[in-house]
């Protein structure tokens, strides 16, 4: 197994973690995000250093990715449309997924993000069991002052996605 598979493997974890923090927390760590950033850095320099077809150009993509995804994650935020975690995260995938992706990955989050938010908002009309309740992470997500750890659904479409880009096959077939 090459080290660009093991660190390819790699993030899911992290998407997982971070969906995981916002859910429980209502943030998404500095660290995770911030090693979906460095995790990047590390495998464009692996593949680049074992003669792995991912270009200088390629890598220029990904990041003009990242930079747009991040510009407008602070644009919602800044609209308090989203979370700063939020925002971060959606920068992070698109640095991930490439530019190619990077519009899929929005329409599929906003969508996941619609369907979400319509749950959480259907459930907070409901009367819930107290056991349900007396839970402080799903006190918080039932609670009609707070708003919708969107973190969750950018995890769930970026996983969704990650199989399909080509960054993905040219790690697989490394």
């Amino acid at each position: 197994m090459s080290v660009a598979i093991v660190l390819a493997a790699i993030l899911p974890a992290l998407f997982v973690a971070a969906a995981v923090f916002d859910l429980a927390t209502y943030t998404i760590p500095n660290f995770v995000t911030g090693a979906m950033i460095m995790l990047f850095a590390v495998l464009a320099a692996v593949m680049a250093i074992g003669g792995h077809p991912l270009g200088l150009g390629d890598i220029g993509l990904h990041v003009l990715a990242g930079i747009v995804g991040l510009f407008a994650g602070a644009v919602f935020f800044a609209l308090r449309w989203v979370g700063g975690g939020d925002a971060k995260l959606f920068a992070a995938a698109a640095l991930w997924l490439g530019w190619d992706a990077l519009f899929q990955y929005a329409v599929l989050g906003a969508i996941l993000g619609g369907f979400f938010t319509i749950g959480i908002l259907m459930v907070r009309q409901i009367p819930l069991p107290t056991v349900l309740v007396t839970m402080p992470w799903f006190a918080r997500l039932t609670d009609r002052k707070q708003g919708v750890p969107y973190g969750v659904t950018l995890a769930m479409a970026a996983l969704n996605m990650w199989p399909g880009t080509e960054l993905f096959r040219l790690v697989v077939t490394s």
